[in-house]
């Protein structure tokens, strides 16, 4: 990190409440409670790492407001709301600083088709290819080899990093940040068996972005069949995830990496789906749902379910089947001990 703030730049971008102790270092850099040296920023993030802040050399420590201790010689705890949210706010200043906008413009060897309308405020990066009338968003940055289909609509600043594809008709809202490697609009999975062969189904629908979605590297979004398939606004999805065409995942949804979501499901808004977890096509999934990581989802849930397992069943009881499971062993051990005992006992009274 090349960056240098003051402890009183620190408390202003933190939102913080109040402080205690006092230090005269700079903070040149981020590191974890235990891992922490002077001219360090920390956090305590999570209850279960309290003890570490004690022990911390970190020169500032972003404590949540209900915290009780003592500050070291030469440092200072900053008291927030949430010092995850605190943090946050200090690295997105950061992030301003290590990789500034470039000035706006079309590079060189970018291809903008001719009827394309693409605004002054842009940045359009080293070899974007923009087809014709696509429309791009004001203040909306596109870097390098980022590829926008024909007719394809991008919303305002948005943030397309490299090698990004929007395909044909597809659109982005707002504020929509993209990941590496995403593509939005490839086509669906959609084939009918006919005479012996695979026949494939045109793929005619597009995808449709909401505002303030964060879609991770490599997932890839594929349109629809026809009409829409939807992510809502303000749901955020991981790295390596597969939504298949006609899916609606809905409103502030978070989505976990190396997620599958089969076609036509519907995921209402509020869910949060864990990692590697994967759910069957046309099926609905009830708003502010659950779904533990590693799950496979193939019935409808209801409204504010926890499901674990697969296939999955309510956490709770999935939980207590996991601990019955460990002890199989054991009771099959017992099961034959006890037929052998009694095997013998009959035994014995047959021969007398």
């Amino acid at each position: 990190m090349q960056v240098v703030f003051s402890a009183e730049e620190i408390f202003s971008i933190a939102k913080a409440v109040r402080r205690q102790g006092e230090t005269t270092d700079t903070v040149r850099g981020i590191a974890a409670l235990t891992a922490a040296a002077p001219g360090d920023l920390s956090f305590l993030g999570n209850p279960k790492y309290k003890p570490d802040v004690a022990k911390t050399r970190a020169s500032l420590v972003l404590v949540p407001i209900d915290y009780v201790g003592e500050p070291q010689a030469n440092q200072l705890f900053v008291f927030v709301e949430n010092p995850s949210v605190a943090l946050a706010y200090v690295c997105a200043r950061i992030e301003q600083s290590l990789w500034p906008r470039p000035t706006a413009g079309v590079h060189p060897s970018a291809c903008v088709a001719p009827g394309a309308v693409v605004p002054a405020s842009a940045i359009i990066g080293p070899l974007c290819v923009i087809e014709a009338d696509a429309r791009i968003g004001e203040h909306t940055h596109l870097q390098a080899q980022v590829f926008i289909g024909r007719g394809a609509t991008v919303g305002d600043d948005c943030w397309l990093m490299p090698g990004c594809t929007v395909a044909a008709e597809c659109v982005l809202g707002d504020r929509v940040r993209l990941q590496p490697g995403v593509v939005i609009g490839s086509d669906g999975f959609g084939y009918e068996f006919v005479n012996g062969r695979h026949e494939k189904v045109p793929q005619i629908g597009s995808v449709v972005i909401g505002n303030d979605v964060e879609i991770g590297a490599n997932t890839t979004l594929d349109r629809a069949r026809f009409s829409r398939t939807v992510v809502g606004d303000g749901t955020k999805i991981d790295n390596l995830v597969q939504i298949g065409h006609n899916v609606v995942v809905g409103r502030h949804c978070m989505v976990c990496a190396q997620v599958g979501i089969a076609g036509s499901t519907v995921v209402e808004d509020f869910v949060i789906i864990g990692g590697q977890a994967g759910l069957a096509g046309h099926l609905t999934v009830g708003r502010s749902s659950k779904i533990d990581g590693q799950s496979g989802v193939n019935t409808d849930l209801a409204p504010g379910s926890f499901v674990k397992g697969t296939p999955c069943l309510p956490y709770q009881l999935e939980q207590r089947i996991n601990v019955l499971r460990r002890k199989l062993p054991d009771l099959f051990k017992r099961v034959d001990a006890l037929e052998s005992h009694f095997g013998a006992a009959d035994s014995e009274k047959s021969s007398a």
